[in-house]
């Protein structure tokens, strides 16, 4: 099984010295982080170089923006149509919208696989004290961590491998950057879209609610282990 597809408990790891105050604030990320799942970076699906140089932010995000690309509902799967939407939606913020680089910092496709999309973010989320400055969202491009989801949102609902990866991937980006899981919020929060659509919108309260079980059942396997 890929690890884009591991149930969502998998990546979790009872570390020492790992904690968890409040409702769904973490720590940020110590030597002895989660184990992070499986994201593929932009060398991995062919990612065209930055047209100009990045910005590195000298302090981690505090904030997760969810979009939906707003392209077809695709039913292919693959791991190589993953990389296809990845290149698709590089090309556009480049040629079509004049960005440096893909404007969000990740991509989670419609198969459940998650993917680097502005150069640097995954080693900065990796690090869990820098971000690479996004172009995702007017006023939150310093703040807020960039997450794309592959399809069109506003009547139907994403399959569930997406869903469930990205409940795996908010869930490792709050613990990484110490995101309170009430920061975890839509496009239209911050701007006049439809991002990312009716749909997914509406989840939002049960994202918060999925990440969240996810940190209790961290905190539980770390007080079995005491």
């Amino acid at each position: 099984m890929d690890p884009a597809h591991l149930p969502r408990r998998t990546f979790l790891r009872g570390a020492a010295g790992l904690a968890v105050v409040g409702a769904g604030l973490l720590l940020p990320h110590t030597a002895q982080a989660a184990t992070a799942p499986r994201i593929y970076s932009c060398a991995e699906w062919g990612a065209r170089p930055p047209a100009d140089p990045l910005t590195t932010l000298d302090h981690p995000a505090d904030r997760i923006l969810i979009h939906h690309i707003a392209c077809p509902n695709s039913t292919d799967y693959s791991l190589e149509h993953a990389f296809q939407v990845a290149r698709d939606d590089q090309h556009d913020h480049m040629d079509n919208n004049g960005w440096s680089d893909t404007g969000q910092h990740f991509t989670v496709s419609r198969g459940g696989y998650r993917l680097e999309g502005r150069h640097g973010s995954l080693d900065a989320l990796k690090s869990g004290t820098t971000m690479i400055q996004g172009a995702h969202c007017p006023g939150q491009n310093t703040n807020a961590i960039g997450i794309e989801n592959e399809g069109t949102y506003t009547s139907v609902e994403p399959p569930q491998a997406q869903w469930d990866s990205l409940v795996v991937f908010c869930a490792y980006i709050c613990r990484q950057y110490g995101i309170d899981v009430e920061e975890i919020k839509g496009h239209r929060d911050f701007y006049n879209t439809e991002c990312p659509g009716d749909r997914l919108y509406a989840k939002l309260p049960q994202l918060r609610a999925e990440v969240s079980m996810q940190v209790a059942h961290q905190r539980a396997q770390l007080a079995g282990r005491q």
